[in-house]
């Protein structure tokens, strides 16, 4: 199962102000899969390699007054794994903070295939506020891509 690159098209009801989006698919076995349940797989249980990348970005963040630690951004709010979630249909599952320097969602959408297949997909959304914002996502983005698609081939 490997994640394919597929085309966003922007504005996104998401994050209505996004300047930038990419978007994977894979396709699973089986029917039923819910937007909510491909979210929980694939963020519930990060590799150990992501978390030491997620524990070093918050180092480097807090210099920069920018939101490091998952629990204060969340506010208290339901999360899978560490991104609260901002609105969750049985077919699609936004997650994401908004930030000094940027804002982000993550877009989960499921739809039932033919022959018991579940297309699942996962959509990046970012609004940069800034250059620190522009900067930021160009220094992420190797890794961003790498996670995406180790997250997807856990659903």
């Amino acid at each position: 199962m490997k994640a394919r690159e597929i085309a966003v098209t922007l504005p996104h009801p998401a994050l209505p102000g996004a300047d930038w989006a990419d978007c994977f698919e894979v396709t699973v076995s089986g029917l039923g899969l819910t937007a909510e349940i491909a979210a929980r797989r694939a963020f519930e249980q990060m590799p150990k390699w992501a978390g030491g990348l997620m524990a070093l970005r918050n180092l480097m963040v807090r210099p920069f007054g920018l939101q490091g630690d998952p629990d204060a951004a969340a506010a208290g709010a339901p999360r899978v794994g560490m991104f609260p979630i901002i609105s969750n249909d049985p077919d699609e599952i936004v997650l994401g903070f908004d930030d000094r320097h940027l804002d982000f969602r993550i877009v989960v959408q499921t739809e039932a295939l033919n022959h018991q297949q579940t297309s699942v997909r996962m959509m990046t959304l970012v609004k940069r506020h800034n250059r620190l914002g522009r900067v930021y996502l160009a220094v992420i983005m190797p890794f961003h891509k790498r996670i995406v698609a180790s997250t997807l081939s856990r659903v």
